[in-house]
């Protein structure tokens, strides 16, 4: 067979791989879209296919059902998030103002967030598949075990029982103050994003010593 014939061979494969690749990552963005306006239990694959812009059975030749498209996105969004959680959760300087803190990890994860909302409808959804409950799981355990490992960094003195505490009652009032700030948009979503960032710093800075780095002044235009 000549070269160029036998590049030809090699090359066919790839661009369909790359073709279904492209049509792959199309349905996963109509989907998020049909899960983030109907929740995940309404949405069906008639619909997604019909924000995709094809036909049923073209959305059937990669994912059999609703589930496994639901799956697939839900790993793709928690690889991307793990990778968000590395970067904002890492242990910092003790000397860091405990504001600097905070603001740096809320505003990487509220990004991620905002970027994709459907993460937050896939992971907190009455009704999602038994797979990505239990990653999501996975995801919760490991994510606290970073909180109480940039926590310590700015707690040196906490027990660790009161770390763990600590940890938990931080990503509550995380999850709590997202599910508003997804809710608004513009410059409400904004003060709410603002909001947030007041009451972790105001939980955590008794444990501080007061170390806030803002001087006891109000954050933001909170009173």
């Amino acid at each position: 067979m000549p070269e160029t014939a036998e590049n030809q061979a090699k090359e066919q494969p790839r661009r369909r791989q790359a073709r279904g690749e492209r049509r792959i990552a199309q349905l996963l963005e109509a989907a998020a879209s049909v899960f983030c306006t109907t929740g995940y239990t309404a949405a069906s694959t008639n619909a997604i296919a019909r924000e995709a812009g094809v036909s049923p059975g073209t959305l059937y030749q990669f994912f059999p059902n609703k589930e496994a498209i639901a799956i697939e996105l839900g790993d793709r969004l928690m690889h991307e998030m793990r990778d968000a959680y590395g970067e904002a959760l890492a242990p910092v300087d003790p000397a860091t103002p405990l504001e600097e803190a905070v603001r740096a990890a809320v505003d990487r994860f509220i990004a991620f967030n905002c970027d994709h909302p459907v993460f937050f409808t896939l992971m907190h959804g009455p009704d999602i598949p038994g797979r990505i409950a239990e990653e999501h799981d996975a995801l919760h355990v490991t994510l606290l075990t970073r909180i109480e490992g940039l926590l310590s960094s700015l707690l040196p003195d906490v027990s660790p029982a009161d770390l763990s505490r600590t940890a938990r009652m931080s990503l509550g009032i995380y999850k709590a103050g997202l599910e508003l700030i997804l809710g608004h948009e513009g410059a409400e979503r904004e003060a709410y994003v603002q909001e947030l960032k007041n009451a972790l710093v105001r939980y955590l800075e008794p444990l501080t010593g007061g170390r806030s780095g803002h001087g006891g002044a109000p954050l933001g235009n909170t009173p």
